[in-house]
C-alpha cells in the first residue's frame, strides 16, 4: 500500500503561521498536521506502508529548505519508503497528484494534508475503490458525489445547484493506482480543465463511465485545518479523541509552581509554568514558558514565552514572545507582541 500526500498549497488563510511553517507540518496536539493524517490512514487500512509520496511546493513559494527532511522522517518513523515531489505551478488538484505518478502504482491512498479525520471501516476489495465523505450543510464549497444502491453514480465539482450533501473529504483509495494516472495523464494531454485547473473529480467521472466502481467511506469525526479559528477547533477535537483512547499527552518533566493543568491538554518537553492554569484544549510545546496567565482553547507552538495573558481561541507560533491582556490573538513564528 502506498500513501500519496499533496499538499503543496501556501495555506494562505492561515497566514501568518504559513509564513515560515508550511500548514501540513503545522504542530496539533505535538505532531504535525500531516504526520497525524498518515498515521490515521494507516490505521484505517490495515497494511503495510510501503512508500508515502509528498508533493509540495517550491522553496520560493514558502517551503523552508527542510521540509523534504522532516516529510522524510515522518515516514521512516512508519517503516515506509518516503519520496518527496515538487509542483511547480499550482494547476489543480489532478496535477499536484501527477507530480508524483511514479509512485501511483499497485493499492493507494491520496490524502489532501488540510483536513484530519477519525473513522473505522474495511476497505472492499471488491470494488474499484473508496472516497471518503461526510454530510454538510453548504456543499456548494466542496466537490460531491451521488449514490445509488451505495455505489457512487457521480461526482460533481462545487455545485451551484443542490445535487448532494456528501463532501468528499480529499481522501481516495484505489485498488490500482496505474489507472488514476492514466486517467490523470488523458486530462494533461488533452488540456482538460475545470475552472481553469485539472481537476481530480474529472479523473473519477472518466473512471466510472469506464465501468469502474466506487464505493463511499464514511468518517465519523472530519476536522478541517482551513484557517486560525478551524485549526484551534481541530487542536481540541483532537486531545478531546486523544483523551478517552487513554492517551497521556502532558510530558513528565514539566515544570510547575503554583500552577495547574486542565486536560485535556498536550504540553511539550521542557514547559515551565508559573502562577498559572493551562487548559482545558490547550496544546503548548516544548521549551515553553508560561508565567502568570490563564490559557485555553488554544494552540501554541514551541519556545515561547507568555507573560500576563488570559487567552482562549489563540494561536501563537513558535520563538513568539507575548506579554499583554489580549485574548484571541493569532501571531506567527518570531514575533514578539509586548
Amino acid at each position: 500500500m502506498k500513501i500519496i500526500v499533496p499538499m503543496a498549497g501556501i495555506g494562505s488563510r492561515l497566514r501568518p503561521h504559513t509564513l515560515t511553517t508550511p500548514k501540513p507540518l503545522t504542530l496539533i496536539a505535538g505532531k504535525p498536521i500531516v504526520q497525524r493524517l498518515v498515521e490515521d490512514i494507516a490505521q484505517v487500512v490495515n497494511q503495510k506502508i510501503d512508500e508515502i509520496a509528498f508533493i509540495i511546493g517550491p522553496v520560493a513559494k514558502g517551503f523552508p529548505g527542510d521540509t523534504e527532511a522532516n516529510l522524510l522522517k515522518i515516514a521512516k518513523e512508519l517503516n515506509a519508503k518516503g519520496s518527496v515531489y515538487i509542483q511547480e505551478e499550482a494547476l489543480g488538484t489532478a496535477h499536484a497528484i501527477q507530480c508524483a505518478k511514479a509512485a501511483l502504482d499497485g493499492p493507494c491512498v491520496i490524502a489532501f494534508a488540510d483536513t484530519l479525520f477519525k473513522a473505522d471501516f474495511t476497505l472492499d476489495d471488491s470494488v474499484d475503490g473508496a472516497i471518503w465523505v461526510k454530510k454538510v450543510k453548504d456543499p456548494s464549497a466542496f466537490g460531491v458525489v451521488k449514490l445509488a444502491d451505495g455505489i457512487i453514480t457521480d461526482f460533481v465539482e462545487k455545485p451551484t445547484e443542490f445535487v448532494s450533501d456528501l463532501a468528499i473529504i480529499g481522501i481516495y483509495y484505489f485498488k490500482e493506482g496505474k489507472v488514476v494516472r492514466d486517467e490523470i495523464q488523458y486530462l494533461l494531454d488533452n488540456n482538460i480543465k475545470d475552472r481553469g485547473e485539472f481537476q481530480l473529480t474529472d479523473a473519477l467521472e472518466n473512471m466510472k463511465q469506464k465501468g469502474l466502481k466506487f464505493v463511499p467511506g464514511q468518517v465519523d469525526e472530519w476536522m478541517d485545518c482551513g484557517n486560525k479559528n478551524v485549526t484551534v477547533q481541530t487542536n481540541s477535537k483532537v486531545l478531546e479523541l486523544l483523551q478517552k483512547e487513554g492517551v497521556s499527552l502532558v510530558s513528565k518533566n514539566v515544570v510547575l509552581e503554583e500552577s495547574t493543568i486542565i486536560e485535556p491538554c498536550y504540553i511539550g518537553e521542557n514547559v515551565v509554568l508559573k502562577n498559572t492554569t493551562i487548559g482545558p484544549n490547550v496544546s503548548l510545546g516544548e521549551n515553553s514558558t508560561v508565567t502568570d496567565s490563564t490559557i485555553k482553547n488554544s494552540l501554541i507552538q514551541s519556545n515561547v514565552t507568555i507573560s500576563n495573558a488570559k487567552l482562549d481561541q489563540a494561536m501563537i507560533g513558535h520563538h513568539a514572545k507575548y506579554d499583554g491582556d489580549f485574548t484571541s490573538v493569532s501571531i506567527g513564528d518570531y514575533t514578539e507582541l509586548t
